[in-house]
C-alpha cells in the first residue's frame, strides 16, 4: 500500500529541523504550533517511524533515523519544486515559491520594497525572504534553500555567479559631536588608533580590517556587533567609529542620537551590491524574472550609495 505523505508534512518536518523547536517552525511558517504537531505526528505514523525524540525537559530533537529521513524529505520538496517550476515554465508563466536572500547589512533597506513591488507583477509568487550573512547565503544557494540572494561581491566562490549592479565606498561613521565628523573624508591612518566598533560578520569582517593594511596596524577595535542598528546606536552615543558602505535612510541612529558619515580617502576598494545565484539557476521562469526585476530597480546607486548622495 502506497504511503500518503504530503509536500506539508514533509516541508513542516524539514521547518522543524531547520529551527530546532516547533514553536520557531510555526513562527517562520506563519502557522500554528499545534498545525505542525499534527503533520508531524501523521507523518511519523504514516512513515511509522520516530522522528522525533521527546523529552519533556530537553524539548524535541532529531532522532537518528530522522536524520536520514531529512535528506530524503529535502530531495523530495525540491524535486516537487522543480517539477512547479518546470509546470511554470512549460505554461509560459512566472510563479510558485520563490527562496530570496539578503546581506543581513542591507536587508532592512533593499528587499522589502523590492518583494512588494515584484509580488505585485507577479501575484501567483510566493515569495520568502531570508536575512542571512555572506557565509550562510553560499552555503544555502549550494543547499538549494536559497533560488538567489542579493550581497556584496566579498570571496564569492566559483561556483556561484555574481552580477555587479551597485558600487558602493566605505565611509566612516561618526557621533555628531566626534571630532572627526565634520572633515570632507578620513584617511585609515586618521582612524587606525581610535576607538572602533565592529560591524562583525563572516566575511564582511576580513573587508572592514583589510582597509587598514596599508597602515601596518590593525585598527583598535573595542567593540563587536553583528547587528548594524547596534552598531549606529553606539557610534551615536560616542563609544567609537565605525565603516559601513550602505547609506542608512535617515542621519539618526535607532535610538534618536545622530550620526555623521565620512568618506574613506585613499582609494579603499569598493563593494558592489549585485545578484548571487548557483550556477543555471535563471533556466527557472520565475527566478529569472526577479533577476531581471532587481536589475530593473537597483541600478540607481543614489538609494543606498553615500557617494551618490553627496555628489
Amino acid at each position: 500500500m502506497p504511503l500518503r505523505i504530503t509536500l506539508r508534512q514533509l516541508e513542516y518536518f524539514i521547518a522543524v529541523c531547520d529551527c530546532g523547536s516547533i514553536t520557531l517552525a510555526a513562527q517562520k511558517l506563519n502557522v500554528s504550533s499545534p498545525t505542525i504537531s499534527a503533520a508531524i505526528g501523521q507523518l511519523e505514523a504514516e512513515v511509522g517511524l520516530t522522528l522525533f525524540n521527546r523529552r519533556h525537559a530537553h524539548g524535541l530533537t532529531v532522532s537518528q533515523v530522522g536524520r536520514r529521513f531529512l535528506e530524503g524529505a529535502r530531495e523530495a520538496v525540491a524535486r516537487a519544486e522543480a517539477l512547479g517550476d518546470l509546470a511554470s515554465d512549460l505554461a509560459g508563466t512566472v510563479r510558485g515559491d520563490l527562496h530570496v536572500g539578503c546581506l543581513i547589512t542591507f536587508a532592512q533597506i533593499v528587499l522589502p520594497k523590492l518583494r512588494r513591488s515584484f509580488i505585485d507583477t507577479y501575484p501567483e509568487v510566493v515569495f520568502h525572504q531570508f536575512e542571512r550573512d555572506q557565509s550562510e547565503i553560499f552555503e544555502q544557494l549550494r543547499d538549494a534553500r536559497l533560488d538567489v540572494a542579493i550581497t556584496y561581491d566579498l570571496d564569492i566562490p566559483p561556483d556561484l555567479d555574481f552580477r555587479p549592479l551597485i558600487d558602493l565606498p566605505p565611509v566612516a561613521h561618526f557621533a555628531q559631536d566626534h571630532p572627526l565628523a565634520g572633515l570632507r573624508e578620513v584617511a585609515p591612518s586618521e582612524l587606525v588608533d581610535l576607538p572602533m566598533i565592529l560591524l562583525d560578520l563572516p566575511v564582511s569582517t576580513d573587508y572592514f580590517l583589510s582597509l587598514f593594511a596599508a597602515t601596518g596596524q590593525r585598527p583598535r577595535v573595542v567593540e563587536r556587533t553583528r547587528d548594524i542598528a547596534v552598531m549606529r546606536s553606539l557610534v551615536a552615543n560616542n563609544f567609537g567609529y565605525s565603516i559601513a558602505n550602505i547609506r542608512p535612510i535617515t542621519d539618526q541612529a535607532p535610538d534618536g542620537g545622530t550620526l555623521r558619515f565620512v568618506p574613506i580617502s585613499g582609494g579603499p576598494r569598493l563593494l558592489k551590491m549585485g545578484i548571487l545565484t548557483s550556477r543555471g539557476a535563471e533556466t527557472s521562469r520565475t527566478v529569472a524574472a526577479f533577476v531581471e526585476h532587481v536589475r530593473e530597480n537597483l541600478s540607481d546607486a543614489s538609494e543606498f550609495s553615500f557617494a551618490a548622495a553627496t555628489r
